[in-house]
């Protein structure tokens, strides 16, 4: 398991004016499927990148790490083909990733997504994007729980930020067809029963009482979500479409900039 609790920094994504910027995409890069959303399309693709595929024998992305750039660049590359056209000088490209995602998967995907050529390029936590598409809004203390293909990550947000966070290199693509859950049940449970241990401010409890909000593909079967809901013996949250809901809320934050960027104003000197 891994925490913020361990080194880890986590780094805040930075508001700023992207002048000139029309459109964007989104992305949600994980480790068997990699999502894409438009403004105004909504969910534009859907790719399997898992191993075995025809964008590396390993897959490029495995445990939320970047290890095949390459074949990483050559698909994002399509993708940003079909959603954006040639020419992506006046687009901005807002990428998800793991919130304990390092420096080296971070600076990874930066550089890939700067060869795209796009206007400009932002990377944030899947866990504040997927609280802002199925989250409440009261600003109050969130558990996310993302139960991914080969990761499973538990994140307390407080006022929108992140206080703590926790990582189980456990997924789905670990059980054996017909087998249950319990693995990565289990590594849902502990991460949150450390966080309640570590907790001196009461936040886990706030979170608990609201009910987690559980994202990824985990979310989609019964079988995980009411093995947890049950254990917790609290009720949790289910989005309407758990396996979208990263990409999703990624795609507000790429509207809410798109939004910004049309009422900039100009820079001195500069016409228009």
């Amino acid at each position: 398991m891994r925490s913020l609790r361990d080194g880890q920094r986590h780094v805040r994504s930075v508001h700023r004016q992207h002048r000139g910027a029309t459109r964007g995409l989104a992305l949600d890069l994980g480790s068997s499927r990699t999502r894409a959303w438009v403004p105004g399309q909504g969910v534009v693709a859907d790719t399997g990148n898992g191993p075995g595929g025809e964008y590396g024998r390993g897959g490029p992305v495995r445990r939320g790490r970047i290890v095949d750039t390459e074949s990483c660049g050559r698909m994002l590359g399509r993708i940003a083909d079909t959603a954006l056209g040639a020419d992506r000088s006046d687009t901005v490209i807002v990428l998800s990733h793991p919130v304990l995602a390092g420096t080296e998967h971070r600076a990874a995907a930066r550089e890939i997504l700067a060869a795209l050529g796009p206007s400009s390029v932002i990377v944030l936590d899947s866990a504040r994007a997927a609280a802002a598409y199925a989250g409440p809004q009261d600003g109050g203390p969130l558990l996310v729980v993302d139960i991914g293909a080969e990761l499973t990550e538990a994140t307390l947000l407080v006022d929108g930020l992140v206080r703590d966070a926790r990582l189980a290199e456990t997924g789905l693509s670990d059980l054996e067809p017909g087998d249950p859950p319990t693995a990565v049940v289990r590594a849902v449970l502990d991460m949150i029963m450390t966080m309640w241990q570590q907790d001196r401010h009461g936040a886990v409890l706030g979170a608990l009482r609201k009910g987690p909000l559980l994202a990824g593909g985990g979310a989609l079967r019964p079988d995980v979500t009411n093995r947890i809901a049950v254990r917790l013996g609290v009720p949790v949250r289910l989005p309407d479409d758990p396996a979208t809901t990263v990409v999703r809320g990624a795609g507000l934050f790429l509207s809410s900039v798109l939004r910004r960027a049309a009422v900039a104003p100009a820079l001195p000197g500069r016409a228009g």
